[in-house]
């Protein structure tokens, strides 16, 4: 029996791999929407094979493209809370704020 590509598995890859450097450019946002979805992918993907063995190729792809978009959605949300809390810090200090803005000028 011929073996079919998994579907999905190469998306997976895909988006796993392009979430981590727009984690890193892109403020953290785009990234973790791309890693969620190669999350879910993935995990279709795996699921899928693991319910049809010997079906399928590309299982690899699917596990990877999971696992980076792990990765990414880690580092977005260790970004976007370190944000936050800079944020926070500057706000609860509107002095500092204000001499920051007046070496803008």
């Amino acid at each position: 029996m011929e073996q079919k590509p998994l579907p999905n598995a190469t998306a997976a890859l895909v988006l796993g791999i392009l979430s981590i450097p727009i984690t890193c450019l892109c403020y953290g946002i785009i990234g973790l929407g791309m890693g969620i979805v190669a999350i879910v992918l993935g995990g279709q993907a795996v699921k899928t094979d693991a319910e049809n063995p010997g079906v399928y190729t590309g299982a690899q792809n699917a596990k990877v493209g999971r696992i980076l978009g792990i990765i990414s959605v880690a580092l977005a949300v260790i970004y976007l809370l370190f944000l936050v809390l800079v944020f926070a810090g500057m706000m609860a200090q509107p002095e500092f704020m204000d001499e920051i803005m007046r070496n803008l000028d």
